[in-house]
C-alpha cells in the first residue's frame, strides 16, 4: 500500500471541487487512531463527545482543555496523515477572544492539530476572526450544538422551522466570512442543509443532516456498536463491537474460573535439568 501524503487544508477544498465525499469520524486513542488512519479516514476529530463516550459523563460540559490536548496527542500519533481536527470543550472560548486563541493555540502547538473546532453562529463570528488572525484555522459547528443543549432543552435536532432554517443560513454566511475553513452542520433536515451548501465556499461537513455536503461524520462508538446508551436516529452501526467483546471478556472469565486457562501452550518452557538445578538452589 502506498503512503499517503497529508491530508490539508488545500486537499479538502480540492475534493470538495472535485465531488470527491469527505470522510471525517471521532477518535479519542492511538488503537483507534491507527486503525481510522490505515482504513484512511480523511479527516479526524477528537471531539468532546469523549466526555460521555470515553468517560462516561452525561453531557460534554465537564471535558476540560487539558482531556482535549491529551487525547489529541494519542490520537496524532496513530494518525500522522489525517486532517486532525480538536474540539474547543465548553467555556474555553466564550470566556474571551485572547481565551480562545490561547487555549486553540494549545491544540494547535502541543497536540499538532490542523484545526480546531468550536460551536455557534454568527455570535461567534468575531472569535472565529480573531483566531484564523491568529493563524489558526478554524472549522465551525451549528445546529444541534451539544454544549447549548441547557439552552436547546436536550439534543433536539435543529431549523425545523423556516425561520430557525434561515438563521442556519445566516448563521453559516457569517462563520465563513469570519475565515472558518470548514463547517459542521449537525441534526438539520436537508433542505435547510443544502441551501447552506450552496450559499458557501467552504466544504460542509454533515453530522446527521442528509446528504448534501462535501463529507460526513460520525461517533466512531456509534457506528461500531461501542456505546448504546443515546444513540441518535442518524447513527448507521457498521459494527457490533459491544456483543463481540462482550463474548470475548465472558470467555475470558470462563475460563480463568474453570482453569483452562493458561494451558502450557501459553507459558514459557524451562529445561527440566535447569528446573532440577533451580531446586536445589532453593535447598541451599
Amino acid at each position: 500500500m502506498t503512503e499517503r501524503k497529508k491530508v490539508t487544508i488545500q486537499t479538502l477544498n480540492e475534493m470538495k471541487e472535485k465531488g470527491e465525499p469527505i470522510s471525517m469520524l471521532t477518535c479519542y486513542d492511538y488503537p483507534m487512531a491507527l486503525l481510522e488512519e490505515k482504513a484512511g479516514m480523511d479527516i479526524i476529530l477528537v471531539g468532546d463527545s469523549l466526555g460521555m463516550t470515553v468517560y462516561g459523563m452525561d453531557s460534554t460540559l465537564p471535558v476540560t482543555m487539558d482531556m482535549m490536548v491529551n487525547h489529541a496527542k494519542a490520537v496524532r500519533k496513530g494518525a500522522p496523515t489525517a486532517f486532525l481536527v480538536g474540539d474547543m470543550p465548553y467555556m474555553s472560548y466564550q470566556v474571551s477572544k485572547e481565551e480562545a486563541i490561547r487555549n486553540a493555540g494549545r491544540l494547535m502547538a502541543e497536540a499538532e492539530c490542523d484545526a480546531v473546532k468550536l460551536e455557534g453562529g454568527k455570535e461567534m463570528a468575531e472569535t472565529i476572526e480573531a483566531m484564523v488572525k491568529a493563524t489558526i484555522p478554524v472549522m465551525g459547528h451549528i445546529g444541534l450544538t451539544p454544549q447549548s443543549i441547557a439552552q436547546m432543552g436536550g439534543f433536539k435536532a435543529q431549523g425545523r422551522s423556516a425561520e430557525g432554517a434561515l438563521k442556519l443560513v445566516e448563521d453559516a454566511k457569517a462563520l465563513e466570512q469570519a475565515g472558518a475553513s470548514l463547517l459542521l452542520v449537525e441534526a438539520v433536515p436537508p433542505p435547510v442543509l443544502s441551501e447552506i451548501t450552496k450559499a458557501l465556499s467552504i466544504p460542509v461537513i454533515s453530522l446527521g443532516a442528509g446528504e448534501d455536503a462535501a463529507g460526513q461524520l460520525l461517533i466512531v462508538h456509534d457506528i461500531l456498536g461501542f456505546f448504546d446508551r443515546f444513540v441518535p436516529k442518524f447513527v448507521k452501526k457498521y459494527a457490533d463491537m459491544n456483543s463481540a467483546i462482550y463474548d470475548g471478556l465472558k470467555s475470558y472469565v470462563d475460563e480463568v474460573k474453570s482453569g483452562k486457562y493458561p494451558e502450557e501452550k501459553y507459558t514459557y518452557g524451562m529445561k527440566p535439568e535447569e528446573v532440577e538445578k533451580f531446586k536445589e538452589l532453593l535447598k541451599a
